[in-house]
């Protein structure tokens, strides 16, 4: 899953384009991007569309709101047609274990919706481990600008942020849970620092990345998405292993290849787009 695509809960003619567009995912939006007054509206929305999709879609996720508000919107989405919850302003395994049960009140099959928690908190990333071993979970995502409200850190600060993001890619590979989701680029018009920015997280182990415009899309498909060069060296390099048996092996340019890099070759592999 290489793109998720924020869309407002609030903005019902934007729901069939986003599914029908390029993104992994479609994150319908109860949070932030809905105004207060238009809440119970939006949920509804959501909830009817989702109503009109007949089968479960991995592509499809919400994000429901923290707090009070959060077991409302479980209950209107916890739907045949929705993959994932994407939790927001998770601070603790106690909220997702909660969700959870929730969740297990209203999904068709049990266990099948699974939880993406949303960082944007000191607390948040402190118990990042926690969180990410919980039941249910499948991935983190970094919420960086409330992240960086709540620290201080400077958001233009690439460097200021890196132990955060660090601490997210340890946490989600200790768990045994996919690579988490990298934060959205607020600043949709400057493509070319989007795509720098993806890179960067790429080469930190991200897989990833939320989106708020349509445009930021292609970008970050195409930065997560391993080359035909990148797939055709990893192909070679697990034939080569699997027809040693057990022995050494080594690379085309006579280079031994030990474990490590048969696994990073597997999840190259992994990665790359269905024919």
């Amino acid at each position: 899953m290489r793109s998720a695509l924020y869309v407002p809960g609030n903005r019902p003619d934007l729901f069939d384009k986003a599914l029908s567009g390029p993104a992994d995912v479609v994150l319908l939006d109860l949070e932030d991007s809905v105004p207060p007054g238009e809440k119970d509206s939006a949920r509804a929305e959501v909830s009817a569309w989702l109503r009109t999709l007949t089968a479960a879609r991995p592509s499809v996720w919400v994000r429901v709101n923290s707090g009070a508000a959060a077991e409302r919107d479980l209950r209107a989405v916890a739907l045949p047609a929705v993959a994932a919850i994407c939790l927001a302003k998770t601070e603790s395994a106690e909220q997702v274990r909660a969700v959870g049960t929730i969740l297990g009140a209203h999904e068709d099959v049990p266990d099948r919706i699974r939880i993406c928690p949303l960082l944007e908190s000191a607390a948040a990333v402190l118990a990042a481990a926690a969180i990410a071993a919980a039941p249910r979970v499948s991935r983190l995502q970094l919420g960086e600008a409330d992240l960086c409200a709540d620290t201080d850190i400077d958001p233009g600060d690439r460097d200021g942020l890196l132990a955060v993001r660090t601490q997210v890619v340890l946490a989600s590979a200790a768990a045994g849970i996919d690579p988490p989701l990298g934060p959205a680029e607020t600043d949709f018009r400057d493509l070319d620092a989007l795509r720098e920015s993806t890179k960067a997280l790429a080469r930190m182990g991200f897989r990833g990345r939320s989106c708020i415009h349509p445009a930021q899309v292609p970008i970050i498909n195409e930065v997560f998405t391993p080359t035909a060069a990148e797939l055709v060296r990893a192909r070679d390099l697990v034939d080569r292993f699997d027809a040693a048996n057990g022995g050494i092996v080594f690379d085309s340019g006579g280079r031994m290849v030990d474990l490590a890099v048969i696994r990073r070759a597997r999840r190259l592999l992994a990665d790359a787009p269905a024919e």
